[in-house]
């Protein structure tokens, strides 16, 4: 079982930066898949961001491709969610994801093992 926890969301003015922090629990963190999804009201939860176990690889959502970089300390069990040059349309909770299969690269919600509690991202036009 793994234990994902977010942190880093908030207020910010549309054109700012946030960085979102995702820790996880376990020796076997290293091993899995990560991945940020996003829920605004109304809304099906979408996929951001990904990257797979080594780092080696990382994907993105046409929305936020130049804009967002994932990225993954595996010595601190953490991945991380740089986000610049926001938008009011990006404001959403945002959720980390663990995929136990560490190399897929997947996109699909349903291919996601764990899950974080998620952390709100407002961002003010």
């Amino acid at each position: 079982q793994v234990q994902l926890v977010e942190s880093g969301g908030g207020l910010v003015q549309a054109g700012g930066s946030l960085r979102l922090s995702c820790a996880g629990s376990g020796r076997t963190f290293p091993t899995y898949a990560m991945g940020w999804f996003r829920q605004a009201p109304g809304k099906e939860r979408e996929f951001v961001a990904g990257i797979s176990w080594i780092g080696g690889s990382t994907y993105y959502a046409d929305s936020v491709k130049g804009r967002f970089t994932i990225s993954r300390d595996n010595a601190k069990n953490t991945v991380y969610l740089q986000m610049n040059s926001l938008k009011p349309e990006d404001t959403a909770v945002y959720y980390c994801a663990a995929d136990i299969i560490g190399w897929r690269g997947s996109r699909q919600v349903r291919e996601y093992d764990y899950w974080g509690q998620g952390t709100q991202v407002t961002v003010s036009s």
